[in-house]
């Protein structure tokens, strides 16, 4: 979806029983980000929204450094954080983890596999522990479950996006598409020039 460079539209104040209404969906969608909302998007704080190409939305702050993205959306599917905003708090979402063979295809924009995630090096919810302890039990996630794609070997999120089947049936296929579109690092969205 991002795969080329973004030239980002108007710039327009969110109405605060909008930005009121995107921080209740929030709290519904992620619920556990709720108890520190308030730090992601402020009260008093004015929200503005970027129009993207394709029906994109993506939603911003201003800050010190100029503007910060939180989260898009496309059309009517989900509200979706940005890679800047996972990176502050990784710990709120859930996580896959590709092996390092998929690695470089996450990075260019392509569709993330199934046999990246259940090969040797990927890492879909199970029961057991590994050896970091960042992996404990995890339930099984649901077709559009909204999850962060984490890289072997390596310490932040590469990519986020929804997933196209559940994990139960990505453990028993073992093939097929898992994220269709995903928002990379080093993806159009990534390197968008919002000052």
């Amino acid at each position: 979806m991002f795969k080329k460079d973004i030239n980002p539209g108007p710039k327009t104040k969110l109405k605060s029983s909008a930005q009121r209404a995107v921080r209740t969906k929030l709290c519904e969608t992620y619920p556990q980000i709720a108890p520190y909302i308030d730090q992601i998007v402020p009260k008093k704080e004015q929200l503005d929204v970027i129009k993207l190409p394709d029906r994109t939305t993506l939603y911003t702050l201003p800050s010190k450094h100029g503007v910060e993205p939180l989260f898009y959306q496309h059309m009517d599917d989900a509200i979706i954080p940005h890679l800047r905003l996972i990176h502050r708090y990784p710990d709120f979402f859930p996580r896959v983890r590709v092996d390092r063979g998929a690695i470089r295809f996450v990075m260019s924009g392509a569709a993330l596999m199934v046999p990246g995630l259940t090969s040797q090096g990927g890492r879909l919810p199970q029961e057991e522990k590994d050896d970091t302890g960042r992996w404990g039990k995890q339930e099984e996630l649901e077709k559009g479950t909204v999850v962060i794609v984490e890289a072997e070997g390596k310490e932040n999120a590469c990519a986020i996006g929804a997933l196209e089947m559940s994990t139960q049936e990505m453990k028993t296929a073992k093939k097929g598409i898992a994220i269709e579109a995903p928002h990379s690092l080093g993806d159009g969205l990534w390197r968008m020039n919002l000052d």
